[in-house]
């Protein structure tokens, strides 16, 4: 059982979070660079490639989902266990896909406080991300095997 919070009895405060956070991150994203030269044009081709994906990875994620496809941490009823697409990567790769975007976002956009904003998402979607694991233990026998397989939000790395 996670110690963490349920935030809801389908975890909807994390998502009221998450909705806060993605659109201070695209808000910000507009502030105007903080930095120019050949550090803009790095920060613009760094951040394209975090964006590519990201835009992959969370359309993909929603696709592999299927019926299982939900807002919510806390599985539904009759939810069965995905492991295939997607989620061979990664155990959450819709938040993974989202963090990645966000901080290409900010890279691209010399936004500091657009990185910052894509950093409080990530540390969400960690914490989200281990809530939602404790109901999926509870609910899916195989989970536990599968989680220790598996990489948590960005493939190969975490």
């Amino acid at each position: 059982m996670s110690r963490l919070p349920d935030l809801g009895p389908r975890g909807e405060g994390y998502v009221a979070i998450q909705g806060v956070l993605i659109v201070a991150i695209l808000g910000t994203a507009m502030l105007g660079p903080a930095w120019t030269g050949p550090l803009r044009v790095v920060g613009i081709a760094a951040g394209a490639a975090l964006m590519a994906v990201g835009g992959w990875l969370v359309p993909r994620g929603m696709i592999d989902l299927r019926e299982n496809l939900t807002p919510w941490p806390r599985p539904g009823e009759g939810s069965r266990l995905i492991e295939d697409g997607a989620y061979r990567l990664a155990r959450h790769p819709i938040y993974g896909g989202l963090v990645t975007g966000s901080v290409g976002l900010g890279l691209a956009a010399a936004s500091p406080v657009c990185l910052g904003f894509a950093l409080a998402l990530g540390i969400l979607f960690d914490l989200k991300s281990r809530r939602e694991e404790a109901w999926l233990v509870a609910r899916h026998p195989g989970y536990a095997a599968y989680r220790a397989r598996t990489k948590r939000m960005i493939p190969g790395l975490y």
